[in-house]
């Protein structure tokens, strides 16, 4: 059979291919299949669209189009109801694809990885249900596809990996993280899964080949290639059939990306890489100032005029209040929430910043969302973090630093045993950043009302729990630093000494580096206005430049 015969059944299983995965996956070259590609397109066959992500460049990605799933049908003996049940092409799977679309790029970019160390394979994608898509390969050998997106709720995905530790065996997991410390926390939780588990950042995994060592085992092995993690992957009888749809109809033409008047859930194909990231930054950090949202993105002022005014025409973002606070519309969510296979509703439940009443004034008890609505009763401290971090990131920039990773409150709790109970840390961010190739982690902890010996014991206590234990270098591969900032001088001061007290009878080594606004905003987060519980003064990146003592510092 020619490629012009092999490409329709193969867009069938896997709508939205570019073309260099569907040379991977189908075996046939270059030549063969970009000419069919556009045989298919100029018949009417198949329809293209482009795509590019923060993690895929810009490309084009064809589907079938209603006649071209009636000719396959007709082909493959079957009628096109038929048809529209036994593979993905209906109305209904071709919008649920087109919602996850940016993750369905990283897992063909993965397949087509996977393909080129094992060929043949078959692909097959689930609406509902644990795994993302499975892969049956050479030898009775199947893989489940897991993919961990940046919207995920922590207990949520919890539930969906016992469900797939518990659920059908496959040969192994696979299982994708957005994050070096949801990575750890992914084979932590797999470890007792029936099959063998690898792990590894999606990033990596859509830019890496079967050769790049980037995968490990949940119980910690060496880093492995894909070459490497398919010679382990042993039988499964695994491959369950995806829960089929109450109702089917063909798919409606694709819509031009610059058109309006498209759905929100075509957006996945029409937004640019920088409003995506842009997207994901009003996530983490709602309710944030233009000038913090611009340092921590690294754009000017104009250019971040432009992304805004685009998603605002969009309906994605909302600027809100006098001074024009940043946070993003119900359908954002809704859009970040399906991409990731999270529940819509209750991401607009948490985080909506829409107002009970449009007439009335938007005030904390006015905000629909209760994370939203207790970020916005606290905008005072809400800004003092959002601050701290823009002036983090643009300092990281001037002095060679690279930003890792930044997350928020509700991304930087830890949870953890202790003495038989389950505690918890809550600081107001985490960060992640490299020099050189050596990492520096810190969480923060901005202070305004932890002013009574007894209320910083009670704020120290928490951590303490936390470092006496292995747990902050399982997290993150090293302890991070605990950086707390006060509003003024004198309460920093009364900290330090409750802060030598209390780690001196907890017999805990926790690396704590104490400051105060003023001197922040003189020598910025990465200066040499911290104190060290220990005495003298730190600097997060120590360097050749002799620190000064704290009370001086202080001016």
């Amino acid at each position: 059979m020619s490629a012009a015969g092999e490409l329709p059944r193969l867009l069938a299983e896997m709508p939205f291919l570019d073309r260099l995965e569907a040379v991977a996956l189908s075996g046939w070259s270059r030549g063969a299949v970009y000419p069919a590609m556009a045989a298919l397109e100029e018949e009417g066959l198949a329809a293209s669209l482009p795509h590019a992500s923060g993690l895929i460049a810009p490309t084009r990605r064809y589907a079938l189009t209603a006649s071209g799933v009636g000719r396959l049908a007709g082909e493959a003996g079957l009628a096109v109801e038929d048809a529209l049940r036994a593979w993905p092409v209906s109305a209904r799977a071709r919008r649920v694809l087109l919602e996850r679309l940016d993750a369905v790029a990283v897992l063909y970019r993965l397949a087509a990885a996977i393909a080129g160390a094992a060929w043949p394979l078959r692909y097959r994608w689930y609406r509902a249900g644990p795994v993302d898509a499975a892969l049956a390969l050479p030898g009775e050998r199947t893989l489940a596809l897991v993919r961990q997106g940046p919207a995920t709720e922590r207990t949520a995905f919890a539930k969906r990996l016992w469900r797939l530790r518990e659920g059908p065996r496959f040969g192994a997991f696979l299982l994708l993280a957005p994050d070096a410390v949801r990575l750890r926390g992914l084979a932590r939780r797999m470890r007792a899964a029936k099959a063998i588990t690898f792990l590894a950042l999606e990033r990596d995994a859509a830019a890496a080949g079967a050769s790049a060592r980037i995968w490990r085992t949940a119980s910690g092995s060496p880093a492995l290639s894909l070459d490497e993690v398919l010679a382990l992957v042993g039988p499964g009888d695994a491959w369950p059939e995806g829960r089929p749809l109450a109702r089917v109809a063909l798919p409606a033409p694709l819509p031009h990306a610059g058109g309006g008047g498209a759905p929100p859930w075509m957006l996945p194909y029409r937004l640019t890489p920088a409003e995506k990231r842009l997207l994901d930054a009003l996530a983490r950090w709602p309710w944030i100032a233009r000038e913090h949202l611009g340092a921590l993105l690294g754009l000017g002022r104009t250019r971040l005029s432009g992304l805004l005014h685009r998603l605002e025409g969009l309906g994605l973002v909302r600027a809100h209040g006098p001074d024009g606070r940043l946070a993003l519309s119900e359908d954002a969510l809704t859009l970040l929430a399906r991409r990731d296979r999270a529940a819509a509703a209750d991401a607009r439940r948490r985080w909506s910043a829409e107002p009970f009443d449009p007439e009335a004034p938007l005030t904390w008890r006015n905000v629909r969302g209760r994370r939203s609505r207790q970020l916005l009763r606290n905008l005072a401290h809400t800004s003092a973090v959002h601050g701290f971090l823009a002036v983090l990131a643009e300092q990281a920039r001037a002095e060679g630093r690279e930003v890792v990773q930044l997350d928020p409150p509700h991304r930087a709790s830890r949870y953890f045993r202790h003495d038989g109970a389950l505690h918890s840390v809550h600081p107001d961010a985490f960060g992640l950043l490299r020099r050189e190739g050596k990492p520096w982690a810190f969480f923060l902890e901005w202070e305004r009302r932890a002013v009574r010996p007894s209320t910083m014991a009670a704020r120290l206590a928490p951590y303490l729990r936390y470092y006496a234990s292995q747990r902050p270098t399982d997290d993150h591969g090293l302890r991070p630093d605990v950086l707390v900032v006060f509003e003024d001088e004198l309460a920093a001061h009364h900290f330090l000494g409750v802060a030598r007290r209390e780690i001196a009878r907890g017999g805990v080594d926790l690396p704590i580096l104490v400051s105060h606004r003023a001197l922040i905003e003189r020598e910025g987060p990465l200066g040499r206005g911290w104190a060290a519980v220990a005495g003298g003064a730190a600097r997060p990146f120590p360097d050749e430049r002799a620190p000064r003592p704290f009370g001086d510092a202080a001016g």
